[in-house]
C-alpha cells in the first residue's frame, strides 16, 4: 500500500523554568493510505505532542529542539514555514481535537465556520461554499442541515458538536485525518456513534486517519494498525491482530491486562506498577525498566535493540535478544504473589 505519511526520527523537547522536557525522544511511523493507525499510551507519554509536530501547532516560544523528519509526499513538511503550512492545514492534513468547545468559536454560526474553510482552500464563490457544508453536515449525520448551518455551537449536544469538528476537518477533502482523542469527553454511546461514523467516512472517502488515544477498547474497534508510546517513545508497532493477541513488549502487555474485559473470571484489574519516568531526565537503557516484571540488568544500563518478528510487527525489547534466555540477574519490579 501507498504510504501517504512517513515520520523518521522525530524528536521534540520544551524549555521550562524547571529545565528541558524531552517529550518526543526519536519516534518512528509511516501511515499508509486509507488505513485508520492508533497511537495508544498512558497520559503525558507524547501521543498529542506527536500529533501538534505533524500539523506544526507546537507553541515557537518555549520548543528547546524539533528534529527529525515528516514526510507528506515525499517532502519534509517540518522545514515548512508558517505560510506553507497553512496551505496544507485543512486541505490536505486536517485535524480533530479533543474538546469540540474550543475547537469552535461560540460567536460564530456553525455555516460561517464551515464555509471559512472551504473558501479559504478551495476558492468557491458563497453559494458553492453553502452549499458544500450543507453537503457534509448530511454526511456527518447533521439532520435539519439547511436550518442548523444558522446556529450556534452552544445549541448542539456534545455529540452534535464533534460532529461539526469532523464535517470541518472533511469539509476540504484532506488526504489525512489526525483525531486527537475525539471522544473523552462523550458518553458511550455517542462514541459508539462517532466511530462508527468515522469508518463510514473513511469507507466512502479513502481519508487516512491517525488516531490519538489511550482507550483500547476504543483501537479493538476501528484500528488496522497500532503504535505504543511509552514515556516519548514508540515501543511497539503492530496490526490489530497482533497488538491484541501476539503482543511482546512487556508495557503492551500491561495495558491489556488492565483493560475490563466481559470474560474476566476475577473482579480486580491488574494495574501496572509504578509511574512513568520524569522526562525532565530520561533514564538510560528502556525507559519501562523501573516498572517492567521481567527487567534484567541490561535494561537499566543500555537502549533496547530493535526487533522485528514480522513484516508488519516490531519492538525494541531486550528480552528478544537471543541472549535473554540466559540472562538471570533482574532488577525492577516484579508481581506479588498471592
Amino acid at each position: 500500500m501507498e504510504k501517504v505519511l512517513t515520520v523518521d526520527d522525530l524528536h521534540v523537547s520544551f524549555s521550562t523554568h524547571g529545565g528541558t522536557v524531552q517529550a518526543v525522544r526519536g519516534v518512528s511511523f509511516y501511515l499508509q493510505k486509507g488505513e485508520t493507525l492508533a497511537i495508544v499510551g498512558e497520559s503525558g507519554c507524547g501521543k498529542s505532542v506527536t500529533s501538534q509536530s505533524i500539523m506544526q501547532l507546537l507553541p515557537n516560544s518555549n520548543i528547546g529542539m524539533l528534529h527529525g523528519s515528516i514526510r507528506f509526499k515525499g517532502t519534509n513538511i517540518l522545514q515548512y514555514s508558517e505560510k506553507q503550512m497553512r496551505k496544507i492545514r485543512g486541505k490536505e492534513i486536517s485535524m480533530i481535537f479533543q474538546d469540540p468547545m474550543t475547537g469552535l468559536n461560540p460567536s460564530l454560526t456553525i455555516g460561517n465556520q464551515l464555509m471559512e474553510a472551504v473558501r479559504e482552500h478551495q476558492k468557491l464563490s458563497q453559494k458553492e461554499a453553502r452549499e458544500a457544508a450543507i453537503d457534509m453536515l448530511q454526511l456527518v449525520g447533521i439532520p435539519s442541515p439547511h436550518e442548523r448551518m444558522k446556529q450556534y455551537p452552544h445549541q448542539f449536544s456534545g455529540g452534535m458538536r464533534q460532529r461539526i469538528m469532523i464535517a470541518m476537518a472533511l469539509i476540504c477533502h484532506p488526504e489525512i485525518i489526525i483525531a486527537d482523542e475525539p471522544t473523552t469527553a462523550l458518553d458511550v454511546t455517542v462514541q459508539a456513534q462517532i466511530f462508527e461514523l468515522f469508518k463510514k467516512i473513511q469507507k466512502e472517502t479513502g481519508v487516512s486517519i491517525i488516531l490519538i488515544t489511550h482507550d483500547l477498547g476504543v483501537v479493538a474497534q476501528v484500528a488496522d494498525r497500532i503504535a505504543v508510546m511509552y514515556a516519548g517513545r514508540i515501543v511497539e508497532t503492530g496490526t490489530r491482530e497482533e497488538i491484541f493477541y501476539q503482543a511482546e513488549h512487556p508495557y503492551t502487555k500491561g495495558l491489556l491486562d488492565s483493560m475490563p474485559r466481559l470474560d474476566m473470571e476475577e473482579e480486580e484489574l491488574i494495574p501496572i506498577p509504578g509511574t512513568p519516568p520524569d522526562l525532565f531526565a530520561p533514564p538510560p537503557g528502556c525507559p519501562f525498566t523501573a516498572r517492567c516484571p521481567m527487567a534484567m540488568e541490561v535494561c537499566s544500563r543500555v537502549e533496547p535493540s530493535h526487533a522485528r518478528k514480522s513484516a508488519t510487527h516490531s519492538l525494541d525489547c531486550w528480552l528478544q535478544d537471543d541472549r535473554a534466555k540466559y540472562a538471570f540477574s533482574t532488577v525492577g519490579v516484579r508481581p506479588q504473589k498471592k
